[in-house]
């Protein structure tokens, strides 16, 4: 790149003007290079930040790096924060903390390149679309830790990365760490029956009969999407989320106004999966649409019934994705539950800069084995999925 390049550094991107932040590559629909990515759009993050959700208050000091030419251009950003704690991030570093504080040294705070409570692999070194990217992520991946020492903190951490921006990372000194997911991969099916037929003849009489057992009780699916989403829906989802978020997490992530602010600002790319039973909706699950792919976040209920966690998280998922042609289906953190319903080991990547050697030499030991680990893991998975591997001759 020709020219002086500068990085400036924003608390907030209500400081980027949203249609700066469009022209980034996977922020915005229409660029066939860079498919749509919901989560590092303006108006998913800026929601976050809007809503209270992403604040300082909340151990979320946004440290949002845009790297601008010498006319002020935003050329790429990098959205980060200065973190006070490790919780809402999905890769788990509490070990690290507590470690190197039981050595006498001072973990918190660090900075958390992603996006917050959302284990979604997405750009993180993103560049303007249509300029070169290999110049604009080195640049962003150096300034993240010209920001740690700075700040003088022990480490900067970037989760959920796309494969291709890993080798910025790793050539500016960052550790490689790898866990897993299980996403659904669309084989240019054309209803979800063509995708039954792929699997052995067990599973899929076990899934057939799972998703009848789910509606037995009069329950029936409604998708909901774009002028769907009123402030009464968004009170009924709110309303699962909080009972079933309490229970799991203690304290939800999100908030309220959270699910409003998305509601106006993106609702065409939000898919709310509910399930109604005696004329009022009982379950649901919240979606994002991609330019490729669907991303399932949460779900939550105010009634239990057999597998219907199961459809509506997961065979809906399928049964849209299908319906709209698109690639795949990323169901979120963990879960090898996944598997038996079409999900399949997908290896995803983070980038860690430690500061202090002798913590940094623990960790890269750590994360030598760790990887081997989640190969090992990922090979036997998915040589247990529930795939058809030869001919068949027994019928449903």
């Amino acid at each position: 790149m020709a020219g002086p390049l500068a990085i400036r550094i924003e608390t907030s991107l209500s400081a980027v003007p949203a249609e700066e932040w469009a022209r980034l590559a996977g922020a915005s629909r229409g660029d066939p290079a860079a498919p749509y990515n919901p989560f590092v759009s303006h108006a998913f993050l800026s929601a976050l930040e809007d809503s209270g959700c992403a604040v300082a208050d909340a151990g979320w000091l946004g440290q949002h790096l845009l790297l601008q030419d010498e006319d002020g251009t935003l050329l790429g950003a990098l959205p980060a924060y200065l973190k006070s704690h490790s919780r809402g991030e999905y890769v788990f570093d509490q070990g690290w903390a507590d470690a190197f504080e039981r050595a006498g040294g001072r973990y918190y705070p660090k900075l958390q390149a992603s996006v917050p409570f959302t284990p979604a692999t997405g750009p993180r070194l993103m560049h303007r679309s249509g300029r070169p990217a290999p110049d604009i992520r080195a640049a962003l991946a150096e300034g993240l830790k010209e920001l740690t020492r700075r700040h003088g903190i022990s480490s900067a951490h970037a989760t959920f990365v796309p494969e291709a921006e890993m080798a910025a990372f790793e050539a500016a000194g960052y550790l490689h760490r790898t866990d897993q997911q299980f996403h659904f991969l669309n084989a240019g099916y054309g209803a979800y029956a063509d995708f039954l037929e792929t699997l052995a003849s067990r599973k899929r009489k076990a899934l057939k009969k799972e998703r009848r057992a789910a509606l037995e009780n009069g329950i029936t699916i409604d998708w909901l999407t774009g002028s769907d989403l009123t402030e009464e829906i968004w009170d009924q989802f709110f309303a699962f989320y909080m009972d079933t978020g309490s229970r799991k997490w203690g304290r939800p992530y999100l908030n309220r106004r959270f699910y409003s602010l998305i509601g106006e600002r993106m609702a065409d790319d939000i898919l709310l999966v509910m399930a109604k039973r005696g004329g009022r909706y009982v379950a649901g699950a919240i979606n994002f649409v991609g330019g490729d792919a669907l991303y399932g976040r949460h779900w939550g209920c105010i009634e239990d019934h057999p597998f219907l966690h199961f459809e509506v998280c997961y065979h809906q998922a399928i049964d849209f994705a299908i319906a709209r042609g698109l690639k795949r289906v990323e169901a979120g953190a963990q879960g090898e539950h996944k598997l038996a319903r079409g999900y399949l080991p997908v290896t995803t990547h983070s980038a860690h800069y430690i500061a202090h050697a002798g913590l940094r030499r623990a960790v890269a030991d750590y994360l030598e084995h760790e990887r081997r680990e989640v190969e090992a893991m990922g090979d036997y998975l998915a040589d247990h999925g529930p795939f058809r591997r030869g001919p068949e001759n027994d019928t449903d």
